[in-house]
């Protein structure tokens, strides 16, 4: 049994069960067959969790960081062990069936890693990450097994250029459909597609992966000033050995996700993400992340909190900006500093560094010249931009993302699609989707789908032919953090579940008012609708074996952060 010390427990390290004692001598053994000595075997065994691949850019390069954290970790006096788990390409797979395996993959790394933990009994771990789904699974393991345990960005992409101007891949998205409406030439698209990725890194805008690396820091759980710096910056491997010395640390203190991840660290993370406008995805993710701390985290707390807080970084799809340039204009403690400074964040939430939220801040200097953070009384909306909706549509939640959109309300006629390809196809040709029209894509929930596929295919479409601001889409799948324009998703109950959004036939009037926070199907009654809803039946399921018909079985509803949820 563990030992008593001011009425905390002081536990023995994990790794004693598998290291010390004659009985363990086989597992000596095969460590001392990997390079390992005895006296490696006496320190604390850390785990190196990582999503290296060759599978996208934001991880090819992480196998390259692991070795940094490593040596972090040895300098610290532990001795590191390298694992890697899986990570979709999000880009790769978008406008695809693959597309159904990314938010899968998020419970696939958390599951993974929790069960390289407990099957090794690491003593503590850090998470190396650099794709959307990557960054929120090995959060998610963090918060699962409480053992003391980091997190570290791989870092963001650099801007393309072409034509003497930032490009990313938002870029090439919307350009496919802008060469579908004739306005650009195939050599046009050919340049900007060779232009817009110049190397390692996660996509260079305010996306998911950014949003979540901001995030990382506003929830305490990775270094003060670790989710700017570029990945192929010498800061970023600077930034992984530290990580790895602070895990090592925590280690010693016995810091443990659950003491870093608060009610008060997740208030500190919406506020974050509503000033910085970030993805809507994170929603999901921090819903998630709560659930897995024993946090009771709800949409209500997100919609409290925007009401209260500037969007104040100008960043793209919503700004101006890329990673990049924040990096150069102070980064998220510069962003976190004037928050906190309005007394918009806790100050005493604790962090990874062992200090508290206005500790960590107190260390940096900030430039006094940028452009990137706009000051409060000039801020780009004076609101917060992620914004929930609830309605006759939508009775559980929903969310859009206000940044640029330039609007507060729409209503129009519904178009509606039961599968993403046959919406993007109707989106491709000329004049079927028309000013005034609300596309409706369904069955593309965490159920349905399954896996919640996200719609940049179609959103940059729609976009990139000049009706961003004339037609809406409504959805109970995701978008990716690079969508603008008036799109709804997360729709709750989704449709497989035999929510409103089942219900909605062709030439139906749908209502979204931002300002009211309301998204309703007005031209029908309460009576027809009960009447459709009597013969409604859910369509067959898409899977029935493997990862996919698993998920789509356990996996609960987006209001709830997708998560899956074991049988009774």
């Amino acid at each position: 049994m563990p030992a008593k010390d001011g009425g905390r427990e002081i536990q023995i390290r994990r790794s004693a069960d598998v290291l010390q004692g004659t009985k363990n001598s086989p597992h000596r053994s095969y460590y001392k067959a990997m390079g390992l000595s005895d006296a490696d075997l006496t320190r604390p065994l850390i785990g190196i969790a990582n999503t290296w691949n060759e599978a996208t850019p934001c991880n090819v390069h992480l196998d390259a960081l692991a070795k940094k954290g490593a040596e972090g970790v040895i300098a610290a006096g532990a001795t590191p062990r390298e694992f890697v788990t899986i990570a979709v390409s999000d880009g790769i797979a978008m406008g695809t069936e693959g597309m159904k395996a990314s938010l899968v993959s998020r419970e696939i790394i958390a599951d993974s890693v929790e069960l390289m933990v407990r099957a090794h009994e690491y003593d503590a771990f850090m998470g190396i990450a650099g794709c959307d789904k990557s960054l929120p699974g090995m959060i998610i393991a963090m918060a699962r097994l409480n053992v003391p345990s980091a997190f570290v960005y791989g870092g963001t992409i650099l801007p393309g250029s072409c034509n003497g101007r930032d490009i990313t891949i938002q870029d090439v998205f919307e350009a496919v459909g802008a060469y579908e409406a004739g306005k650009i030439s195939s050599e046009e698209l050919k340049e900007i597609e060779n232009s817009a990725c110049p190397g390692p890194g996660s996509c260079a805008g305010l996306y998911t992966a950014n949003t979540m690396a901001s995030l990382s820091e506003a929830l305490g759980v990775a270094l003060p000033g670790s989710a700017c710096p570029p990945a192929v910056d010498a800061r970023r491997a600077q930034a992984v050995y530290e990580t790895g010395k602070a895990t090592v640390n925590a280690l010693e203190i016995d810091l443990r996700p659950r003491d870093i991840l608060t009610f008060e660290a997740f208030e500190n993370a919406i506020t974050v993400l509503q000033a910085i406008g970030g993805s809507t995805n994170a929603i999901l993710h921090l819903l998630a992340i709560s659930k897995e701390a024993g946090v009771n985290l709800t949409l209500n707390d997100f919609e409290r909190i925007r009401k209260k807080v500037p969007h104040i970084a100008d960043l793209r799809p919503g700004g101006k900006y890329v990673m990049s340039d924040l990096d150069r204009a102070g980064g998220v403690p510069l962003i976190m500093k004037k928050l906190l400074d309005r007394k918009m964040l806790h100050p005493n939430a604790l962090t990874i560094s062992g200090r508290t939220i206005e500790q960590n801040l107190n260390i940096f200097n900030f430039k006094e010249q940028q452009e990137v953070v706009r000051p409060f009384e000039s801020a780009l909306n004076p609101i917060g931009t992620d914004v929930i909706l609830y309605g006759s549509l939508a009775p559980e939640g929903a969310v859009v993302k206000i940044a640029s959109i330039g609007t507060t309300s729409f209503k129009g006629t519904a178009k509606v699609f039961d599968r993403e390809e046959d919406a993007f196809d109707a989106v491709s040709k000329k004049n079927v989707i028309k000013d005034g029209d609300v596309v409706v894509i369904r069955y593309e929930g965490p159920k349905g789908g399954p896996g919640m596929r996200e719609m940049l295919a179609v959103t940059a479409a729609i976009v990139g032919q000049g009706l961003g601001h004339k037609v809406a889409l409504v959805t109970d799948g995701r978008f990716s953090g690079a969508t603008r324009g008036l799109m709804v998703g997360h729709v709750c109950p989704e449709a497989m579940a035999g929510g409103p959004l089942a219900l909605v036939k062709d030439g139906d009037e749908i209502e979204i008012n931002t300002l009211e926070g309301r998204l309703d199907l007005v031209s029908v009654s309460r009576t027809e609708l009960e009447e459709r809803k009597g013969k409604w039946k859910p369509p067959e399921a898409k899977y029935k074996w493997g990862a996919l018909a698993k998920y789509a079985s356990l996996v609960g509803p987006a209001s709830e952060g997708a998560v899956c949820r074991p049988l009774a």
